[in-house]
C-alpha cells in the first residue's frame, strides 16, 4: 500500500506542474488565435486524439497488466513481443491514414500539412505505449511523471518562442500549434525509448524465460482490444461532440460563428479549468491499473476492498473543495482567458459534470485491473447515448441552448459514475456503503 500511494504522490505532483502547464498553454493558445482559431484547434484536437488511441490500441494498460501480473524474467521476451506487436500496428494504421485521411471532410478546414503531422504521430504513439506500459507495470513512476512534465513544457516553451519572434495568419498559426504538439511528443517518445532499451540490454530482468509470441500477443489483445474498443467509443464521442453541439447551437437559432466560438469557450476556457484537477484522478489510474491487477491475480479481495475506500475519500477531499472553488471564483478564472465571457456560466453550471468525472477514472482503473474492460464499454454506450441525446433536445431549445446541452452532459457522467460504482462494489464483494469489508 505504501509503495502505491508513494506513486499517486509522485505522478500527482509532477501532473499538477504538467496541468498548470498545460492551462498556460491554453491560455498562450487562446491569446494568439482568438476566439474562431481556438475553435477551430479544440474542434480538430478530438480527432487527432482518435486517430493517437488507434495507434497506440491501449498497449499501456495490457503491458502494464501483464507486467504486473508475470515474473520478472518472462518480462524481456514479452517486451520483445509487444515491440513486434506495435511495428504492425504502426504499418497498419499508417496504410490505413494514407488511404483514409484525404476523404475525411474534417480537414478541409485546416492546412493541407496537418495530416502529414497525423501521420508522423502515429508511429510515435504505438512505440511510446510500450514503454510506457513497461515503467507503469513495473512501478517506475519517477520516469512517467517527467514524460508527462517533459510533454507539456516542450511544447509551452516552443509555442511562447515561436509566437514572440514571428506573426503568422490564423491557418499558418493553427499548424504551428498543431506542430509543437507533435513535436513534444517526439522528444518524450525519444526519451522513454532511450530508458526502455537501456534496461532492456542490461541485467535488471535477470535470466530470462523465452515466451511464445503468440501467447504473448493473445494476452495483450485480450486487453487492449476492449480497452481500444472502451478508447475508441470515448474518443468518437469527443470527436463528435464539437460537431454535436455546434449543430444543436445553430438549431438553435445560432449562426455558425456564434456556435464555434460558444463552443470555442466551452472546451478552450470552461474544460481546461474543469479539468484541471484531475490530474490527480489519472495518477490514481496509472497506479490502479497494475496494484488492482496484481492483487486481483492473488485473490486479495481484503486489499481491493481497503484500496476502494482510500480511492473514494481520496477523490471527495480534492474533488469537492475544487469543484467549489470553481462555482464561487468562476470570474476570475475565466478571466484568464476571456474577459466577460459566458464561459462563466458554463464553469459554474458544469460542477456537477467535473466532479463526478473524477470518480469516474479511478473507477475506471478498478474495473480494467479486475478484468472488466468489456463492462466499462458497455457503461459508456448506455451514459453517452442518454446524454447525447438530451443535449441534442434540450440544447435546440432557444431559451436553452448551451445550458441544456452542458444539462445533458451532467446527466451522462452522473449516469456512467454509478454504473461503474455498483459493477465494481458487486465485483469485489463490498456494500455500495464501502462497509461490511470481508475476504471473499
Amino acid at each position: 500500500m505504501k509503495l502505491f500511494f508513494r506513486g499517486v504522490i509522485l505522478l500527482a505532483i509532477a501532473a499538477f506542474i504538467g496541468e498548470s502547464l498545460e492551462l498556460v498553454i491554453n491560455i498562450v493558445l487562446a491569446r494568439e488565435l482568438g476566439e474562431k482559431g481556438l475553435g477551430l484547434y479544440m474542434s480538430i484536437l478530438p480527432t487527432i486524439m482518435l486517430i493517437a488511441v488507434l495507434a497506440s490500441m491501449e498497449l499501456p494498460i495490457s503491458v502494464s497488466k501483464f507486467v504486473a501480473e508475470k515474473d520478472k524474467r518472462f518480462h524481456r521476451s514479452m517486451l520483445l513481443h509487444a515491440v513486434g506487436l506495435a511495428t504492425v500496428i504502426t504499418v497498419t494504421f499508417l496504410v490505413v491514414a494514407v488511404i483514409t485521411l484525404p476523404f475525411i471532410p474534417v480537414f478541409d478546414r485546416y492546412h493541407p500539412y496537418v495530416k502529414l503531422l497525423v501521420y508522423i504521430l502515429i508511429p510515435i504513439i504505438s512505440f511510446s505505449a510500450v514503454f510506457r506500459g513497461y515503467f507503469m507495470g513495473s512501478q517506475q513512476m519517477g520516469k512517467i511523471a517527467f514524460s508527462n512534465f517533459l510533454r507539456r513544457a516542450l511544447q509551452l516553451i516552443l509555442l511562447v518562442f515561436i509566437y514572440q519572434l514571428f506573426q503568422f495568419e490564423q491557418e499558418i498559426a493553427l499548424l504551428i500549434a498543431l506542430c509543437t504538439l507533435i513535436a513534444s511528443e517526439f522528444v518524450v517518445f525519444a526519451f522513454l525509448a532511450t530508458l526502455f532499451f537501456i534496461q532492456l540490454k542490461s541485467n535488471k530482468f535477470g535470466p530470462s524465460t523465452h515466451m511464445d509470441g503468440a501467447t504473448v500477443r493473445k494476452s495483450l489483445l485480450n486487453v487492449s482490444l476492449p480497452m481500444t474498443g472502451v478508447r475508441i467509443f470515448h474518443s468518437i464521442t469527443f470527436a463528435v461532440k464539437p460537431f454535436l453541439i455546434k449543430a444543436t447551437l445553430m438549431n438553435a437559432g445560432l449562426t455558425e460563428i456564434t456556435a464555434t466560438e460558444q463552443f470555442g469557450k466551452l472546451a478552450g476556457v470552461a474544460f481546461s479549468i474543469g479539468f484541471f484537477p484531475a490530474f490527480i484522478a489519472y495518477s490514481l489510474l496509472v497506479v490502479l491499473i497494475p496494484t488492482v491487477a496484481e492483487a486481483y491475480a492473488k485473490n486479495d479481495y481484503m486489499k481491493l476492498q481497503q484500496l476502494l475506500v482510500k480511492v473514494m475519500q481520496m477523490t471527495f477531499a480534492y474533488g469537492l473543495p475544487s469543484v467549489l472553488i470553481f462555482y464561487f471564483f468562476a470570474e476570475p478564472l475565466t478571466g484568464l482567458f476571456f474577459k466577460d465571457s459566458p464561459a462563466i456560466v458554463y464553469l459554474q453550471l458544469l460542477v456537477p459534470y467535473f466532479l463526478f468525472y473524477f470518480f469516474v477514472i479511478p473507477l475506471q482503473a478498478y474495473l480494467i485491473g479486475l478484468g472488466l474492460a468489456k463492462d466499462a464499454l458497455y457503461h459508456a454506450v448506455w451514459s453517452t447515448f442518454i446524454s447525447f441525446l438530451m443535449m441534442f433536445y434540450l440544447g435546440s431549445m432557444p431559451s436553452l441552448q448551451m445550458h441544456g446541452i452542458i444539462i445533458g452532459m451532467n446527466t451522462g457522467i452522473v449516469l456512467l459514475t454509478l454504473m461503474h460504482y455498483v459493477t465494481v462494489c458487486h465485483k469485489i464483494q463490498i456494500s455500495l456503503a464501502l462497509r461490511d469489508l470481508r475476504v471473499a
